[in-house]
C-alpha cells in the first residue's frame, strides 16, 4: 500500500482529534499536515496527551493556511472546521488540484435557498457545493470513488438517512408520516466554552434543543427526497444527553399500503446485508449507544406496533466516528481504491 501524503485542518476540535487517532493508526496514510490556528507550534502528544509515544506524537501543528497546507504536499485534506469556515480552505485547495473531504455542512446541501433557510446565510461557494459528493458511502460509493471534494454527511443525518433511505428508495413508507426523535452526547456540539455545554448544565439533565428546525433538517430532507424520488418533510426533535458521545434515533413511520414489516426487513437486508459498517439487529435486536461508541458501526433495528399499525426504526452510531471522522476516514478509503474497513476495524 502506497503512503498518500494527509493533512488535517481544524485538527484541534473533536472530530479533528478523533481523525488523528484514526489516521495515526492508517497503513496507507503519511500525515504531512496538522493546523491550528490556536495551537500552531505545538506538538501532538502535548495537545493530545493520550497520543505520546505513538505514531506522529511529535509533529507540530501548523498555521491554518491553505498556502501552506499546499506546500505540505498533501494529496488529500480534511477539513475540520465549523460551518461557514470550511469554504474559505476548500476553494483555494480544490483549485490547486488537491482532494478534499468536508466535515463541516458547507457543501452538503445543493440547493443555495434552502442552505440559506437552514443556517441563517447565503453559502460562500454554491458552485462547490454544486459538485461536491455527499460522504454516505453506502449510497453514493459510486460517485465517492472519483470525487474531488466530499461533503461528509452530519451526526444526525446519518443515523436518520441509513434506516429510511433505502425504504423510502422502494416507496415502502408514507413519507408525510415520519416522525424522527434522536439524542446525542454533549461532544456533538463541538469543542466550545458554552455556558449550556458546561458539566453543571448538562450532567443529571436532558433536553430537547433546536426544534422545530434544527440545522440538519435541511439536509436530511434533501437525501430523504432524493430517495423517495419526490418531496419529503419530516418532524425532527434532537435531544442533548449527559454522556460523551453516542446517539440513538427512533423513527416512527406509516407504512404504505399493503407493506408488512417483512418488507421493511427485507429491503434493509437487500440494502445493507454486505455492507461491512452496518448492522441489522432485526425485530429482537437493541440499538444501544454503548455498542457503537468508538468504532465506525451504525446498529439497525426496526420494531411493528400493532395496535397504531406503525413501524419504528430504531438506530444507533457514535457521532465522533461513523458521525464524522470516521465516515470521512470511509470516503478517504474509497477515494484511494483501499478496503473501506482500513483502520476503521
Amino acid at each position: 500500500m502506497n503512503l498518500e501524503p494527509v493533512a488535517v485542518v481544524g485538527a484541534s476540535g473533536y472530530s479533528g482529534e478523533e481523525l488523528v487517532r484514526l489516521l495515526s493508526r492508517h497503513p496507507g496514510v503519511e500525515l504531512v499536515a496538522l493546523t491550528s490556528r490556536q495551537l500552531a507550534g505545538q506538538t501532538v502528544e502535548t495537545v493530545f496527551p493520550k497520543f505520546a509515544g505513538l505514531r506522529y506524537a511529535h509533529l507540530a501543528f501548523i498555521e491554518s493556511d491553505a498556502k501552506k497546507i499546499v506546500a505540505s504536499g498533501a494529496r488529500f485534506v480534511f477539513l475540520a472546521l465549523p460551518h461557514g469556515v470550511a469554504t474559505e480552505f476548500a476553494q483555494p485547495l480544490v483549485s490547486a488540484g488537491l482532494r478534499v473531504i468536508d466535515l463541516s455542512a458547507d457543501f452538503r446541501i445543493k440547493d443555495p435557498a434552502v442552505y440559506e433557510e437552514f443556517y441563517g446565510e447565503a453559502p460562500r461557494a454554491p458552485e462547490l457545493a454544486a459538485i461536491s459528493v455527499y460522504g454516505l458511502p453506502e449510497i453514493y460509493r459510486d460517485q465517492i470513488r472519483d470525487a474531488q471534494l466530499v461533503a461528509s454527511p452530519g451526526c444526525y443525518p446519518t443515523s436518520v438517512i441509513v434506516p429510511l433511505y433505502p425504504l423510502l428508495q422502494r416507496r415502502l413508507l408514507r413519507p408525510e408520516s415520519l416522525v424522527i426523535n434522536s439524542l446525542s452526547g454533549v461532544s456533538g456540539a463541538g469543542r466550545t466554552a458554552k455556558l449550556e455545554f458546561l458539566y453543571v448544565e448538562c450532567n443529571e439533565s436532558l433536553r430537547a434543543y433546536s426544534v422545530p428546525k434544527h440545522r440538519h433538517l435541511g439536509e436530511i430532507e434533501q437525501e430523504l427526497s432524493n430517495a423517495y424520488g419526490g418531496p419529503v418533510t419530516v418532524s425532527f426533535a434532537p435531544h442533548l444527553i449527559p454522556v460523551n458521545r453516542g446517539i440513538a434515533t427512533t423513527i416512527h413511520a406509516q407504512p404504505a399500503e399493503g407493506i408488512g414489516i417483512g418488507d421493511i426487513a427485507e429491503a434493509l437486508r437487500a440494502a445493507y446485508g454486505g455492507e461491512p459498517f452496518i448492522r441489522l439487529l432485526g425485530e429482537e435486536g437493541s440499538a444501544d449507544t454503548k455498542n457503537v461508541t468508538f468504532t465506525n458501526f451504525v446498529d439497525v433495528a426496526w420494531r411493528h406496533d400493532p395496535r397504531t399499525g406503525r413501524v419504528i426504526l430504531l438506530s444507533a452510531e457514535d457521532n465522533l466516528v461513523k458521525g464524522a471522522a470516521g465516515q470521512a476516514v470511509q470516503s478517504l478509503n474509497v477515494m484511494c481504491g483501499w478496503p473501506e474497513t482500513t483502520a476503521l476495524l
